[in-house]
């Protein structure tokens, strides 16, 4: 009830900006290839969800803090067989130095133009930081002046930016922006926050100029902290066998992504047109929602909201296993508590639940796989004891 409040209050906000409430119309979807090996399962991927997709925004190239560009493998011939537009997306190193960006437009240039099919546009991402965004606006006009002029260029912008007066610079010399919205925050605040994306989304429309897309989370991740609190390693696509004191899971939930679609599109704001998803899902990647979920999300199909509690026989004699069930075909989130029956003295959690007086408490936030169960405790029950556990959300 608090989140649908928090929405209204969004859209009414949204009305009272621009005088009227805008009209529902489709948005359309991209997604991102972050992937730099090209398996048999990210080609499985494009081929079964190219019907749902505008145009593939692919990881190119990357630009080291030295200048030096880097180029990725792609299946060029997977990328022709699912028949949808390619967006060349180049990543810039966050610690560029400002000597090495004179020789990126050349290179910039030449990479499309080497390029063998055609191409629907070249996207640059680069986490400028605030206050060197006018020595970034000077580096994208320096690459407009290089690639041919009917080449669509694009940028990804953090939310940060939308404060700064250098901003309409940079957005000013491109086509169009990509509004990233997840995993922009002190990470101990989560990965994605739809309240607070619906204020980014609202703050660059109000900007005027640009058309924009927003970029949105189909993928979770695992950060590490040392003692002291600082960072040291998030792992997302691949494992960083990082050591520390401290790790948490982070994890996008899809009925809260899919919410904020809805309402978007329901109530879209004048300069957005469309969403770019990160990362495209494939079977092989356990870090990212299942191809299924994703694709139901997309089409807007509802979920189910929670996992389901099973019982069986335990090893110890007398207890009772205690097992999360998830017999559909999307992830559900892991509930926050499971409550024991009366006169369970004895009981303990596993797999990220812990006992908590007459409660296992979720310590670790996560999802349950489509099709999957996860043990989660015992418990061992007086036999006269009246009633069952249950879950929480």
């Amino acid at each position: 009830m608090r989140g649908l409040m928090r929405r209204l209050l969004a859209i009414l906000g949204l009305v009272l900006l621009t005088g009227s409430a805008p009209a529902s119309r489709v948005l359309p979807h991209d997604a991102y290839i972050w992937q730099r090996h090209w398996t048999s399962a990210l080609t499985r991927a494009l081929s079964e969800s190219a019907s749902l997709i505008r145009s593939w925004r692919v990881l190119a190239a990357q630009v080291d803090a030295s200048g030096h560009l880097r180029l990725i493998g792609i299946d060029r011939a997977a990328l022709i067989a699912s028949d949808r537009p390619v967006v060349l997306v180049v990543r810039l190193d966050s610690h560029l130095s400002r000597a090495a960006a004179a020789t990126i437009p050349g290179q910039l240039r030449d990479l499309v133009l080497e390029w063998r099919t055609p191409v629907a546009g070249l996207e640059i991402d680069f986490d400028c930081p605030t206050a060197a965004l006018p020595f970034y606006a000077g580096l994208l006009a320096d690459t407009r002046d290089q690639l041919p002029r009917a080449l669509p260029l694009s940028i990804t912008a953090l939310p940060t930016w939308l404060g700064s007066p250098h901003a309409s610079a940079v957005f000013e010399t491109v086509s169009e922006v990509v509004l990233q919205v997840h995993a922009v925050q002190n990470p101990k605040a989560g990965l994605f926050d739809p309240v607070q994306a619906w204020r980014w989304i609202e703050a660059m429309n109000r900007r005027g100029g640009r058309p924009f897309r927003v970029a949105l989370p189909a993928y979770g991740t695992r950060v590490t902290w040392a003692k002291s609190g600082r960072l040291l390693a998030v792992e997302s696509e691949r494992p960083l066998l990082a050591g520390g004191d401290e790790s948490q899971e982070l994890i996008a939930d899809p009925a809260a992504v899919q919410q904020l679609v809805k309402d978007l599109q329901r109530m879209p704001p004048s300069r957005l047109v469309g969403f770019v998803w990160f990362r495209l899902p494939t079977d092989a990647d356990s870090r990212a929602w299942r191809p299924e979920t994703w694709r139901a999300v997309i089409r807007g199909e509802p979920g189910p909201n929670e996992a389901m509690l099973a019982t069986q026989p335990a090893d110890m004699p007398g207890a009772t296993d205690l097992l999360l069930v998830n017999a559909s075909a999307r992830e559900v989130r892991l509930p926050e508590t499971v409550a024991l029956p009366e006169g369970c003295v004895h009981a303990d959690g596993i797999n990220g639940y812990a006992r908590d007086g007459a409660l296992l408490r979720r310590r670790l936030d996560g999802f349950l796989r489509p099709h999957d169960q996860r043990p989660i405790g015992w418990m061992r029950c007086q036999p006269s004891s009246l009633g069952i556990a249950h879950a929480s959300p």
